[in-house]
């Protein structure tokens, strides 16, 4: 094979989390940095977080991550708040990390596949359970085997996370009288991280049979049914994120064309991506509050927070809107997909992530997730709807 049909052939196997560069059909105000917790003391105890490679916590491994990005286990992941990897994506901590800090919460929440959380230890029953896996798909994964869009890798959709919650219920005992669980879950705050945009990666090969708009339709009818499994079991107090702005993440830039460029200088054809699937997901949370008075479905609108970040970069602190810290080529970028974070080529990252907004070329640093966490908890309604503090208010009163 040669060596362009090894490079194509390796392009088209990668899955990376948060990326799908392909043309589809169309393309504020300064917020606190840090995410500081609440004066008052939070009602909330418990967190349980679902999602993909933006807030898993530790489930997936060098062994399990996605094609490509299957390095997290090796520094310098986690090289600037943890000093070691933890398995996160990224080179400290993620926006649910400053979701438990906000809150209070004793520790981070332990990740369900650690031995920690799955053998049902104080830890987990005290600060919840992350059941978040990097790779994860909101489409089942026999929707992408049956197309021949799959390499077993990653195989777990976010029914699979409802699935190991209804597990790890059972095995804490909540799960043996239905009014205790309902109590158990109701008192929960529910973070559902971005999800979906894998979906569009899987089939990004596909696009002539598999349009993005299928895709579109199909993930966030399963993130809707998803949220609303998470109130049949009793959930009143959810957040849930859309995706952020994907086309302006390094590798994005470094694969598209150049003429593929919106406002702000990022891939236009899949940030128009992101915009079209938020805007269906909002329609469909916005049905679901309807149905279900008596839970609260805040919406925390990555992309408008990350449109904030890119329009004015100096302002959050950030001189490198879009170079790789952890990677390698050079260039504007400094990405290159065969020589990714943590692999042997890599395994050293930029002196400053903190001036970084793109860590590894398709997740983010530390600093930019605490930007992030800031606009949604500290940021009013201008990126969290209803805002972070209504909704602790709202659970203080004890009505949803």
């Amino acid at each position: 094979m040669g060596m362009a049909t090894r490079a194509n052939t390796r392009l088209l196997l990668l899955l990376p989390l948060v990326l799908a560069v392909l043309v589809v059909e169309g393309s504020t105000a300064a917020a606190p940095a840090a995410a500081a917790a609440p004066a008052a003391a939070s009602p909330f105890r418990t967190v349980y977080a679902f999602g993909d490679s933006f807030t898993d916590t530790g489930n997936t491994r060098s062994t399990t991550g996605p094609y490509s990005f299957g390095y997290v286990s090796s520094p310098p992941y986690g090289a600037t708040f943890f000093h070691r990897s933890t398995n996160r994506y990224s080179d400290g901590r993620l926006v649910v990390d400053f979701l438990a800090e906000a809150l209070k919460l004793p520790s981070f929440l332990p990740p369900y596949l650690s031995s920690a959380a799955a053998s049902n230890t104080s830890s987990a029953q005290q600060v919840g359970v992350n059941f978040a896996v990097a790779g994860a798909t909101a489409i089942e994964h026999d929707f992408f085997a049956r197309n021949n869009l799959s390499l077993d890798i990653t195989p777990q959709s976010i029914m699979t996370q409802l699935g190991w919650f209804d597990a790890h219920l059972r095995a804490t005992g909540a799960g043996s009288k239905d009014d205790d669980r309902r109590k158990k879950v109701g008192d929960a705050l529910f973070w559902v991280g971005e999800i979906g945009a894998n979906d569009y990666a899987y089939t990004v090969v596909a696009r002539d049979t598999i349009p993005p708009k299928l895709i579109r339709d199909m993930a966030v009818q399963r993130v809707t049914a998803f949220v609303e499994g998470l109130m049949e079991r009793g959930a009143k107090y959810l957040i849930v994120q859309g995706l952020p702005l994907t086309g302006c993440l390094s590798m994005a830039m470094t694969l598209a064309p150049a003429e593929d460029r919106d406002n702000v200088s990022c891939v236009a054809s899949v940030n128009q991506q992101s915009h079209a699937h938020n805007r269906r997901l909002l329609a469909g949370l916005h049905q679901l509050r309807h149905k279900h008075p008596d839970a609260v479905i805040a919406y925390a609108d990555y992309y408008t927070a990350h449109l904030a970040v890119m329009r004015s970069p100096a302002k959050y602190g950030f001189t490198e809107p879009f170079r790789t810290c952890c990677g390698s080529g050079g260039g504007a970028y400094n990405f290159d997909l065969f020589a990714t974070c943590g692999s042997p080529a890599v395994n050293t990252s930029c002196a400053q992530p903190a001036k970084y907004i793109n860590w590894d070329g398709v997740h983010m640093t530390e600093a930019m997730y605490k930007v992030v966490a800031g606009m949604f908890f500290q940021g009013g309604g201008a990126y969290c709807r209803p805002s972070f503090s209504d909704l602790l208010a709202r659970k203080a009163q004890g009505k949803p």
